[in-house]
């Protein structure tokens, strides 16, 4: 029972209304709520294994680059480097997912092979340039992904919350004023009728 409630009929239509779509909002919610549980799942598996590939790829990298310094030298490989035409572009753009907006982060890779001339140049300079240009493709793609993770999660609690406020506080909530009015409606409805059904029999009785 709830104390202060104005028990009239137009107040237990509004109230029988706002707990529909309380319930409606509820059960869509909850739906989204599991949605997008599986979708973090997912995601977050896709991203353990793009970071998993990026650090196996980083690695090859790294370990070519000591095989191409081993090869021609730290100078050698810095004067080479100064040949290299290579430019690398991102290109973001967003997209819409379960209503979250997230990041579509591209790499592009703009080179004017060949490099340099051919004397001491070793096959690992020719390999650590096409894993660092994998490498950023990599990250650039693990770069949404993780962004694309956190949104995601952030998106989840804000659901849960309101999933909670609504089967934990709004729908008991009005579901009390509606008994409550119709408690008070139905009571009212009984003293008028047994009124009117003494004032019957007073008069029947004159």
């Amino acid at each position: 029972m709830i104390a202060g409630v104005i028990a009239t009929k137009a107040n237990l239509l509004r109230n029988k209304k706002t707990l529909v779509l309380a319930r409606e909002g509820y059960s869509l919610l909850d739906e989204k709520r599991a949605i997008l549980i599986n979708e973090l799942g997912s995601v977050a598996q896709a991203t353990d294994h793009l970071q998993r590939e990026a650090f196996t790829v980083l690695e090859e990298a790294y370990g070519n680059l000591e095989k191409a310094v081993v090869a021609v030298g730290k100078r050698g490989l810095e004067s080479l480097s100064f040949s290299v035409d290579i430019k690398n572009e991102l290109s973001i753009s967003q997209r819409r997912q379960l209503g979250v907006s997230v990041p579509v982060i591209k790499s592009q890779t703009k080179d004017n092979p060949p490099y340099f001339s051919g004397g001491r140049v070793s096959f690992y300079v020719d390999e650590t340039i096409v894993k660092f240009r994998g490498v950023l493709e990599l990250l650039s793609g693990l770069a949404g992904r993780k962004i694309e993770l956190l949104r995601l999660a952030k998106e989840l609690q804000r659901t849960m919350r309101k999933v909670n406020a609504l089967e934990k506080i709004y729908i008991p909530y009005y579901r009390d004023v509606v008994k409550t009015i119709s408690d008070r409606l139905d009571e009212e409805s009984r003293e008028a009728f047994l009124m009117l059904k003494l004032i019957k029999e007073k008069l029947n009785v004159e």
